[in-house]
């Protein structure tokens, strides 16, 4: 019992320390928070998509803001890249993995929507593709990452780097960010604005 307890004891600790890491990226955040606003107040739509843990983060980032997060208000426009198999399996058999969300970004993705990609390494090639579709077609961007950025980092508008090392240690700050970004919507975007 006592090396779970350790095992739980350092988790908490490291989990504390990348969390409160965060402020040094706070002008960042509110920077995402207007592009997001920006977005929905244009009419605009959000595209998200991520891999593994990040896809079910991108899951459910949309799905707070289709239905809701903690307010009742209308529904935004977002849809998540990560959840029709069907299509995923079709493009990447098609085109390469490498290539499953730029060719939904290309198929759905309009000027002035807004691209939302996770990626705790900063090296999924489908993700900085997908970033390089949305430029293409005038699309805004936001980036949450993890460690260095990797190869990925400086390609979005918005760049949200959780600077650690630990796969779970950035996961948890990018939903807590995610969070934060729902938060701050549902504030600013009262139903009359909409």
């Amino acid at each position: 019992m006592a090396d779970f307890s350790s095992t739980l004891e350092q988790a908490i600790k490291g989990s504390i320390e990348t969390l409160q890491a965060l402020k040094r990226i706070e002008p960042q955040i509110e920077h995402a928070a207007k592009a997001i606003e920006q977005c929905l107040l244009s009419g605009n739509k959000l595209l998200v998509c991520g891999n593994g843990g990040s896809a079910s983060d991108a899951a459910h980032f949309a799905t707070e803001l289709v239905v809701r997060f903690a307010k009742e208000r209308r529904a935004y426009p977002a849809i998540c890249l990560t959840g029709d198999g069907g299509l995923l399996t079709a493009a990447g058999n098609d085109y390469g993995f490498d290539e499953i969300f730029a060719r939904q970004v290309a198929a759905l993705g309009l000027k002035g929507d807004l691209l939302i990609v996770l990626t705790t390494s900063g090296k999924s090639r489908n993700v900085r593709r997908a970033l390089e579709e949305a430029k293409s077609r005038k699309l805004k961007t936001i980036a949450f990452l993890g460690r260095d950025g990797g190869s990925t980092i400086g390609i979005a508008d918005v760049d949200l780097l959780v600077a650690s090392d630990s796969t779970a240690r950035i996961q948890e700050a990018h939903k807590l960010l995610l969070h934060v970004l729902c938060e701050a919507v549902e504030s600013r975007l009262s139903p009359n604005k909409l």
